[in-house]
């Protein structure tokens, strides 16, 4: 089999050679999620809560025919830059983009794919595409959901983004075999909000834990990923009576304004930061470092646990 051209920076290369923990980071937020100077500022800021956390990040994106994994800063600077045009990469447009040599932001499932060929587990996002509602009309389902059921990389995030049917996004997760996990909760966050009523089947308490569970379900045959779920900073998050107005009139706008396929999120997320006055736009930004730093504490106490279970005096 080919393996697509694929280039990882020197230091992320050495962390896997060396057996170091790292986190893969999606570039969507930078061209696509988080308006200027917030966007580069947010994934920097990203990155550096990997790397207090003990973990190497890797940024991933495409650029020039090549799949980048620890994406550099100037790479970076041109997916911030709007005078660009970067592309929006999932999954499914990897081969096409790489061909054309464009530039381009990589999504959830374009950065679990890139994690994976890399051989890299753990991957910090704000929150997962997941079914669209009305999706029954329209099948507006995010390819994020078949990118968890085939691709075996752990997922943090704070849920789904809240615009989307939540409980339908729970079932088909179920349906296609991906285990929801709650870091320290019950119940799946709703993105800018802590409760979304919807219970989660499994829940973990600290890293160890979570590393446990994640070690447990790769060494299961044919295993595809799972999502670890959080909610944002106490102090950021925002009750959902507030949000539900919010997002009603933005989907709403969405609708008239014949916004469709992967233009919805970043047009809904714009949208209610208008709404709410900021607050959204400041919760996003918060849960992301955070995600960031909690799947950075799994990664170092996933690699931690072969060298705990030598020192135990077993191999099982």
């Amino acid at each position: 089999m080919t393996i697509p051209p694929l280039w990882i920076s020197d230091e992320v290369a050495a962390a896997l050679r060396d057996g170091r923990p790292v986190v893969a980071l999606e570039s969507s937020l930078i061209s696509q999620g988080l308006p200027i100077p917030h966007n580069l500022e947010t994934a920097l800021a990203a990155e550096a809560a990997v790397r207090d956390a003990g973990a190497i990040p890797a940024t991933a994106a495409v650029e020039g025919g090549r799949l980048l994994l620890g994406a550099p800063r100037d790479v970076l600077e041109r997916l911030a830059d709007p005078a660009v045009q970067p592309a929006k990469a999932a999954s499914r447009d990897l081969g096409p983009l790489l061909a054309a040599g464009r530039l381009a932001s990589t999504t959830v499932s374009a950065t679990m794919r890139i994690a994976s060929i890399a051989g890299v587990r753990l991957f910090a996002t704000g929150g997962i595409g997941g079914v669209h509602r009305g999706a029954s009309a329209s099948f507006d389902v995010s390819g994020d959901i078949d990118e968890l059921a085939a691709t075996p990389v752990a997922v943090v995030s704070s849920g789904a983004k809240s615009f989307l049917d939540l409980l339908a996004t729970v079932e088909l997760l179920e349906t296609r075999r991906v285990p929801i996990i709650g870091f320290g909760v019950d119940e799946l966050p709703a993105f800018y909000s802590t409760s979304s009523g919807i219970g989660v089947p499994h829940r973990v308490d600290g890293a160890e834990a979570a590393a446990r569970a994640i070690g447990r379900h790769f060494a299961m045959p044919g295993a595809g990923g799972l999502l670890v779920v959080q909610p944002p900073p106490a102090e950021l998050a925002i009750p959902w009576d507030e949000m539900a107005g919010w997002i009603e009139a933005a989907t709403m706008a969405a609708t008239a304004d014949r916004i469709s396929g992967g233009a919805v999120t970043p047009y809904v997320l714009a949208r209610v930061a208008e709404l709410s006055g900021g607050r959204t736009l400041r919760t996003n930004i918060g849960l992301i470092v955070n995600n960031a730093r909690t799947a950075a504490l799994i990664a170092v106490a996933v690699a931690a646990e072969p060298r705990a279970k030598l020192a135990q005096g077993t191999g099982r």
